[in-house]
């Protein structure tokens, strides 16, 4: 149970701005033709996911505001992306 404890709370970062960011997508009703809703929300969490195991590879341990500033980047930018025009 611990460990399930433990990889919830390294992974709730990326899922809650995943999560928030689809939001948007979603209020905003844009976004790039041919990627589903169930496919943006994918791709914005495993990116986030992706992120934070990076960050802790590089730092060797999790919660450095470094990684947290690099998972706004990677998935704003990415949500921006999903958005097209």
């Amino acid at each position: 149970m611990s460990v399930l404890a433990h990889l919830a709370g390294f992974v709730a970062p990326a899922l809650g701005v995943g999560m928030f960011l689809w939001a948007g997508l979603r209020i905003r009703r844009k976004s790039r033709p041919g990627i589903g809703s169930a496919m943006q929300l994918s791709l914005l969490c495993v990116a986030g996911i992706g992120v934070l195991l990076v960050g802790l590879v590089y730092f060797g341990r999790d919660g450095k505001i470094a990684t947290y500033a690099a998972l706004v980047l990677v998935q704003g930018t990415l949500a921006w992306w999903l958005r097209g025009r």
